[in-house]
């Protein structure tokens, strides 16, 4: 038998050539092609989270700008990403759809910690990667019970641990009032607030009130506070919510020194339509450049943020810091898939999310985002700011969570 026609016997029983020189074959999980690598991910592009949704529309712009530029090992990246406008049913019934019917090969940077709770089994169960959730839940950590899924952010427990610590270094003394989501993202903060406070915890906080996202305003719950003597007052609230808080604080005449969740430190989203003069003085955590802040207008990394979103999202808000979180939570998944090569399964995909080491332009000088098969948040070092009412100030030293 000659060497043509041994090979298309090798070939007709799907065994793999005896004789050296024949190409590796490339590993290819659903989703991936010689020409692009397709990944699905929801967000509330409407509904009452509807500020997030630009996390979305940066992260298409950047991988628009990548695929513009050849791809990553020469295949586009293709995102399906659809609105569940922060509805858990919604969730299940938009990523069954991506991972069922689309066939892409992860789920990437969904928002919310309900909504991305509503999947985590069904994807784990399925061995989908669900990857650099956008939302700080400690439970994105779970590496031993959940190997399918990871965080990014730093996570809520952890920053409300910052708190804390402010606290009883600099007003051991106060009434602490805590407003939270009625949601397993806002009861990460009243554990890690509690937590913080330690044995101090039942004498310092002294009122917590949650809030439905059906709410309609925070008016009642920011006068419960109030009305329980207050000095200290955590606003645990989302964009739409936040916002509202801080403008009933200052409307009422309730000046207590605040400390704002990060997940709605906005200024183009959450403080302008606050107003600038009701957010002075708040307090809140850090980890990327803020690019209303002027001490990076020279900055390498922040021109080059600027020149992305000038040309590939002209209409996305230069003041809003959600577009330089889709812009770095896309950055680190590209450096995933250039390590992946040509090994597109989705446990190469794990495992090389799994050893991050990277250092990039708009995070904070200092930070890196560092993981490894048992370190499932990237990102865990914070920095304390506070508004002067133009723009965040940074202020003490790096925190390590």
């Amino acid at each position: 038998m000659d060497r043509k026609s041994a090979a298309a016997v090798w070939l007709l029983l799907g065994l793999t050539l005896p004789w050296s020189g024949v190409a590796a074959e490339k590993t290819y999980a659903p989703g991936v092609s010689d020409r692009e690598i397709r990944i699905g991910q929801t967000m509330p592009y409407s509904g009452p989270a509807s500020a997030y949704g630009t996390i979305g529309r940066s992260e298409l712009a950047y991988f628009a700008m990548i695929n513009g530029q050849g791809g990553v090992n020469g295949r586009k990246i293709v995102m399906l990403t659809l609105d569940d406008a922060l509805s858990p049913p919604k969730t299940v019934e938009q990523t069954r759809k991506l991972v069922e019917q689309d066939q892409v090969l992860l789920m990437f940077s969904t928002l919310g910690t309900p909504t991305s709770m509503s999947v985590r089994k069904y994807l784990n169960g399925n061995k989908v990667p669900q990857l650099f959730i956008s939302s700080g839940a400690t439970a994105w950590g779970d590496y031993a019970n959940y190997p399918w899924t990871m965080g990014w952010q730093p996570n809520y427990q952890t920053e409300a641990h910052v708190y804390a610590k402010y606290i009883l270094e600099h007003a051991p003394n106060a009434r602490v009032g805590l407003l939270y989501q009625n949601d397993d993202y806002g009861k990460d903060y009243l554990k890690g607030l509690r937590d913080g406070l330690g044995e101090m915890a039942d004498k310092l906080l002294v009122a917590s009130v949650s809030y439905e996202t059906s709410d309609p305003t925070m008016d009642s719950q920011v006068v419960s506070l109030q009305g329980a003597n207050i000095d200290v007052f955590f606003n645990g609230g989302t964009p739409k919510f936040g916002a509202q808080a801080i403008r009933k604080a200052y409307d009422i005449g309730w000046h207590p020194t605040q400390f704002l969740a990060s997940v709605s430190t906005s200024i183009g989203a959450v403080l302008k339509p606050a107003g600038f003069d009701k957010a002075k003085g708040i307090i809140s955590i850090a980890f990327m450049k803020d690019p209303t802040d002027l001490q990076w207008q020279d900055d390498p990394g922040y021109k080059e943020w600027l020149a992305f979103m000038k040309r590939y999202y002209p209409e996305g808000d230069l003041a809003d810091n959600y577009n330089v979180q889709g812009y770095l939570l896309a950055q680190t998944l590209i450096d995933v898939f250039k390590r992946c090569g040509d090994d597109l399964s989705r446990e190469n995909v794990m495992k090389q999310a799994a050893q991050l080491d990277l250092a990039l332009p708009m995070l904070l000088p200092g930070m890196r985002l560092i993981t490894s098969p048992s370190d499932f948040r990237p990102i865990k070092q914070l920095h304390l700011q506070r508004f002067d009412g133009e723009h965040w100030v940074l202020f003490g030293d790096m925190i390590k969570g």
